[in-house]
């Protein structure tokens, strides 16, 4: 399994991979995780929660982005 995380002023991303094909991810805009995997078949799914986590992994990241460009000023 892979993930993907990042973020910026306006917008971010959270994503798992297993294999080249997205398992789940983190749509901000809807406040809420997605499994895209059609339903007939059988796929993992993230624990319960974590979208809220992506959400504060989300918050983290860009206090890290703040912290950089303070520090590079």
């Amino acid at each position: 399994r892979f993930r993907i995380a990042g973020c910026s002023d306006s917008d971010g991303e959270e994503m798992y991979t297993l294999d080249g094909e997205e398992m789940w991810y983190a749509d901000f805009i809807n406040k809420k995780g997605v499994e895209p995997q059609p339903s007939f078949i059988d796929h993992v799914s993230l624990e319960e929660g974590g979208y809220e986590q992506a959400v504060a992994n989300q918050q983290v990241c860009r206090q890290n982005l703040e912290n950089v460009r303070k520090a590079m000023k």
